[in-house]
């Protein structure tokens, strides 16, 4: 995949600077789930109280060198100091547009526990995080955090590693309750039967956060075509379907913005409800779902 994208088309990246909102994430960690998308497969969400943050990368890039993988022109407008205290860290897998080394430095002392699947915190202890604050996660593994947040990890079928170094740790989905709502976070995963498991045994899901993009007819065993992230929404019983894992950086060869396209048009034909926020543009459960095609703009 790294090659895939240091050889990539022009068509791969937008046409200008992405359109974005810059809201203060602050208090926004109510009884109503608010969740922000920062673009590809990064959001806060804050919950009954806490503020949960998955996979954040804000360096500026999606690679072990800051001159490739390079995030989209507006997709930025983001920083760790942006963010409210984080009372938990949710880290899917190692992968570099995942588990980035530069935001998690920053991130050391900002968070309070971190949820992550097994393996990952050799990574996270040598880069000076305390283990203590570390809770890994096996599949089907379920843990009370924080007094009120339930974190169950699921299966995926993706793959682990950086650099050379392949399988060495864990890659998981993870079911997220509290307050009376069950949220499904995706991580990267082909699609399989899984998914109808996971939604049998802890659906219907408030909404499900699924990836859309960086996807290869050559290996669709680790990402999803578009199509089938709808029918893995579908499979979970989600209520809404919010599509990520696109639009901050270009990991395969198909057009930037051609995830979102096949897959609210899928959703269109099969009656399932999306919500397709900006970077920055908040989801609130219940009450407000964005879905304007802001990418055709």
């Amino acid at each position: 995949m790294l090659w895939q994208a240091l050889n990539r088309p022009r068509d791969t990246k937008p046409p200008k600077t992405l359109p974005s909102i810059k809201n203060n994430l602050t208090g926004i960690a109510t009884e109503k789930p608010v969740i922000t998308w920062f673009g590809h497969s990064s959001y806060l969400i804050g919950i009954n109280g806490k503020n949960i943050l998955v996979d954040p990368v804000f360096s500026g890039h999606a690679s072990p060198f800051s001159f490739s993988v390079k995030s989209f022109a507006g997709a930025d407008v983001y920083t760790v100091g942006d963010l409210p205290k984080i009372d938990i860290l949710l880290l899917t897998h190692d992968h570099y547009d995942h588990l980035d080394y530069e935001t998690l430095l920053q991130l050391k002392d900002k968070a309070g526990v971190v949820c992550t699947s097994l393996g990952v915190a050799s990574h996270l202890i040598y880069w000076g995080f305390d283990a203590n604050k570390i809770m890994e996660f096996d599949w089907q593994d379920s843990k009370t955090i924080a007094g009120n947040v339930t974190i169950t990890a699921a299966p995926a079928r993706h793959f682990s590693g950086r650099g050379l170094v392949r399988a060495k740790t864990l890659w998981s989905s993870f079911i997220l309750q509290t307050g009376g709502y069950t949220l499904y976070l995706g991580g990267d995963s082909g699609y399989d039967t899984h998914f109808k498991k996971i939604g049998e045994a802890f659906g219907p899901f408030d909404i499900a956060i699924l990836e859309c993009g960086q996807y290869n007819a050559n290996w669709p065993q680790i990402h999803m075509m578009p199509e089938e992230t709808v029918q893995a929404a579908i499979d979970l019983r989600a209520k809404v379907l919010l599509p990520v894992h696109w639009g901050k950086f270009a990991l395969a060869l198909h057009p930037w913005d051609e995830p979102i396209r096949r897959v609210t048009a899928r959703a269109a034909q099969l009656g399932v409800n999306t919500t397709t926020p900006m970077i920055g543009e908040q989801v609130v459960l219940g009450q407000h779902y964005p879905d304007a095609r802001w990418w055709e703009s």
